[in-house]
C-alpha cells in the first residue's frame, strides 16, 4: 500500500472540531483538497504526525493538543492600543482584524474588548489553547515538483504573532486561510 512519507506531497480532506465544544472550526469537505509537503512545517505539527505512515484512501481521526496545534494561550499576547488607531472601523467584541506586525508581516488579531479610549487586542491565534479533533481522509500522495521542494524548504518562517508595535493598519477581516493550511498553519505562537 502507498503510505505517506516525509517529503511527499499529500492531499487531504478534513474537518476540524474544537474538542471541548464539538464545534466545527474548519473544513474543506466539498471544496478543494488541502495539499502540503510533508515535513516542511506547512501545517501544524500534530496534523503532520498523524499523516506520516497513513495510507492513501484511509480515514484518520486524531486529537491534537494545543502544544502541537496553535500553542497555549498567552496573556502577554494581549495589548492595549489607543482607540483612534481604529478610526472608521465599527468595533465589536470578538471581531477579527488584520494588522501589520513589526517585521512587516500581516498578523491576525482579535478585538478582546474596548472602551472609549483604548482597544484590547489579542495576538493569540483564535485556536490557541484549544485541543482540536481532526477527521481526515487521505486522498492522494505524490512526489513534489522542484518548485514545491524550494517553497517547502522556505516554509514555516516567522509567524508574525509576536509583540505588536501599535503601528498597525487595520481593516475588518473574517477567517481566511482556514485552520490547517494557508502556509502559516505551522505557527504555534507559544514557541
Amino acid at each position: 500500500m502507498n503510505s505517506i512519507e516525509t517529503n511527499k506531497v499529500v492531499a487531504i480532506e478534513y474537518e476540524v472540531m474544537d474538542f471541548d465544544t464539538k464545534e466545527v472550526v474548519d473544513s474543506n469537505i466539498g471544496s478543494k483538497p488541502l495539499e502540503f509537503l510533508v515535513g516542511a512545517g506547512q501545517v501544524i505539527t500534530g496534523l503532520e504526525k498523524a499523516i506520516i505512515g497513513a495510507e492513501v484512501g484511509k480515514k484518520i481521526e486524531v486529537c491534537v493538543s494545543p502544544e502541537e496545534a496553535y500553542g497555549l494561550y498567552r496573556n502577554d499576547f494581549l495589548q492595549e492600543v489607543p482607540k483612534e488607531q481604529f478610526e472608521g472601523i465599527t468595533l465589536q467584541k470578538g471581531m477579527t482584524l488584520f494588522g501589520q506586525g513589526e517585521d512587516g508581516q500581516t498578523v491576525q488579531v482579535v478585538v478582546k474588548d474596548f472602551s472609549d479610549k483604548v482597544v484590547m487586542i489579542d495576538y493569540n491565534h483564535p485556536l490557541a489553547g484549544k485541543t482540536l479533533m481532526f477527521n481526515i481522509t487521505v486522498l492522494d500522495s505524490r512526489e513534489p515538483t522542484e518548485q514545491e521542494i524550494i517553497s517547502g524548504s522556505m516554509a514555516g518562517g516567522g509567524c508574525g504573532c509576536g509583540s505588536g508595535s501599535g503601528h498597525h493598519h487595520h481593516h475588518e477581516h473574517e477567517n481566511e486561510g482556514g485552520c490547517c493550511g494557508g502556509g502559516g498553519g505551522g505557527c504555534g505562537c507559544s514557541h
